[in-house]
């Protein structure tokens, strides 16, 4: 029996290249290996203020970037996470055990609470609704970033707790990360990782950008005080561009020394940008194909939740018997 692997993206903001090449381009590798469930997770979104209407476009909007770039559908559930109960039923009686000790130790939760004028509860809560995500479907692998690496480690005591207090329910989620992607920065700031929610138009390539846009973005990106590529002295902006390109060529190392030594900033840029395009050209005319055919997109989202449905409310019904809340 296959082990089940979950994963999951946020509505909000765009996809850009690094979600892709960090996430995304792994998942549909690692697919077929395991009973596989791919998550928008819209209730996360919700912790800070979404324009409705924009909300319910996105969500639609990734779940067909999902299927461009590869998700298959008839083997991969992919499920907006509101439209399963579990997942907040779930999340409220793992919060009843969790103490608040170690929500506020989460560096997310410090970092993101740091920069707002009010701090709204489910910003704390993120956390332990992603746990029970996880635990909802008893997924052990969850191919997550390093940014996430804390709230998994959580998890893992959430679930501990849990199975000590009422005895073995949970399944525990490996903490081993198993689909390590490329780590993209900012172009315009490439001590920063690439953000879906950076302000600033240079900041991202999106994977929906066209292509005059893509070459625009990398030709103002910025790279260091040289002339041309050095590969002993290259700064950060440089090292970006050069891993950009061997991450969506798969070139070698040395065949990335062979090619680019001595080639000069404004060469290197449209190099790496012409690489990009044609690899987000077939993703984006999947897309608009998708996207073309009216109702397909809400069809595979409820035949998502109507596959994993009856997983989750096992897993809600058993968690209420063994805490001794009423249960049918």
């Amino acid at each position: 029996m296959k082990k089940r692997v979950l994963s999951g993206v946020q509505p909000t903001g765009n996809l850009h290249i690094g979600n892709y090449l960090g996430a995304l381009k792994n998942w549909t590798k690692i697919q077929y290996d395991y009973e596989s469930i791919f998550c928008i997770v819209d209730l996360h979104a919700i912790t800070v203020y979404q324009s409705p209407e924009e909300l319910k476009r996105k969500i639609l909007e990734i779940a067909g970037i999902f299927l461009a770039c590869g998700i298959d559908p008839k083997h991969s559930t992919v499920i907006a996470q509101s439209t399963v109960p579990g997942h907040s039923e779930l999340s409220w009686l793992l919060t009843c055990l969790t103490p608040i000790g170690w929500l506020e130790r989460m560096t997310q939760y410090k970092s993101k609470a740091a920069g707002q004028e009010t701090i709204l509860s489910g910003l704390m809560q993120y956390p332990v609704l992603m746990a029970a995500d996880i635990l909802l479907y008893q997924a052990s692998v969850v191919p997550v970033g390093d940014d996430q690496s804390q709230h998994l480690e959580l998890t893992r005591d959430i679930a501990q707790r849990f199975n000590s207090l009422y005895g073995q329910t949970f399944v525990m989620p490996e903490t081993k990360l198993p689909t390590v992607g490329a780590r993209v920065m900012g172009l315009d700031e490439p001590e920063k990782k690439m953000s879906k929610s950076a302000p600033g138009s240079g900041h991202a390539i999106a994977l929906l950008d066209p292509p005059d846009l893509i070459r625009k973005k990398f030709n103002r990106a910025t790279t260091d005080s040289n002339p041309h590529v050095d590969f002993e002295t290259m700064g950060p902006g440089v090292q970006n561009l050069l891993g950009i390109y061997q991450a969506f060529s798969e070139v070698s190392d040395d065949e990335m020394k062979a090619k680019f030594s001595g080639m000069r900033y404004g060469d290197l840029k449209k190099t790496v940008a012409e690489m990009v395009v044609s690899h987000l050209e077939p993703i984006q005319k999947r897309f608009a194909e998708i996207t073309s055919e009216p109702g397909y997109l809400a069809g595979v989202l409820e035949e998502g939740r109507a596959r994993v449905a009856p997983i989750a409310e096992q897993t809600v019904q058993l968690t209420k018997q063994r805490m001794g809340v009423y249960s049918t």
